[in-house]
């Protein structure tokens, strides 16, 4: 088994060494199981009951004041789970893989994404809120109610949209950065299989509901055939050029993995002006990172 996982991309944070000891923790433990699948579930489950990445406790929180976690799961013969908008749900990847492996569909939402974790024994209701993300949130006059002054008030205190589409980002937006791009994520393959998982807690302080590209496969995550790959970083602008599917679709052409990724993220910083990064493993066992942001730590581990 051979594992590659991600802490998110973005600015570099306060305390990397600590994070970078669970990233490394996360691998080790993913590289110690019998298939990719198992694997990067394993790997992602740690990061995700860490406070230090914005996936399961310790994640973003939007409008109402509610945290909700989204993840995706895929393997190499194109068999995919995502959930999405799950208050109060640590290990929205387990969901992720019960929608793949047990429902003819491949994406749940909301409170039935919850009902179906529940039926399955995954744990619900719990709180996801790290010291961080009290404080932020304390810090702040959170909104009267209702979407019309929730959305005022995420345009007040978040930024505002440029003619061209970009977000701008003001001087608050700045000091939440380390929460909007914590996103986890892993790749394995252990020589006969890939498989791709993704997990977040969605952007600091977006409108209640708003789902990003973690969930959506091709965008957030993707696995086929040639390569495994989980993205992070400006979601919605990750959405609109697919980003995982593109790094794939490289691999798919001849490139290796290394190659794949930089060229993607070549390609995505032209087209949308905004930061990314990818992790991807090819069906050759070769590895592949970047990114454009500050910083994307990252961990491997094998079996052998």
């Amino acid at each position: 088994m051979q594992l590659l996982v991600h802490g998110g991309a973005g600015s570099t944070p306060e305390e990397p060494e600590p994070r970078q000891e669970i990233l490394q923790r996360a691998a080790e433990t993913g590289a110690e199981r019998s298939t990719p699948v198992e694997a990067v579930e394993a790997a992602v489950g740690v990061l995700e009951s860490s406070p230090r990445f914005n996936a399961g406790v310790g994640s973003a929180v939007q409008s109402d004041g509610r945290i909700r976690t989204d993840a995706g799961i895929m393997t190499d013969d194109r068999s995919v789970g995502a959930a999405c908008s799950m208050p109060d749900v640590e290990h929205a990847v387990e969901v992720a893989r019960i929608v793949m492996e047990e429902t003819p569909h491949g994406f749940v939402s909301g409170k039935h994404a919850v009902s179906l974790a529940e039926a399955f024994g995954v744990e619900t209701g719990g709180d996801l809120w790290s010291e961080r993300t009290r404080e932020k949130w304390a810090d702040l006059e959170a909104p009267a109610g209702g979407v019309e002054s929730e959305l005022e008030w995420i345009r007040e205190h978040y930024g505002r949209t440029d003619p061209d589409g970009r977000e701008e980002e003001t001087e608050i937006d700045a000091d939440a950065t380390d929460l909007d791009h914590d996103t986890v994520g892993a790749v394995a393959f252990d020589g006969e299989n890939l498989a791709a998982a993704t997990s977040t807690g969605g952007r600091w302080l977006a409108l209640a509901g708003r789902v990003g590209d973690v969930p959506q496969v091709g965008s957030g995550f993707y696995c086929c055939p040639s390569a495994a790959v989980s993205a992070t970083g400006a979601g919605e602008d990750i959405a609109r050029v697919t980003l995982s599917r593109r790094v794939a679709g490289h691999v798919e052409r001849g490139l290796d993995a290394d190659v794949a990724a930089e060229l993607a993220i070549e390609e995505f910083a032209e087209l949308t002006g905004s930061t990314a990064g990818v992790i991807a493993i090819d069906a050759r066992g070769r590895l592949g990172s970047a990114y454009n942001s500050d910083g994307m730590q990252t961990a491997r581990a094998s079996d052998r």
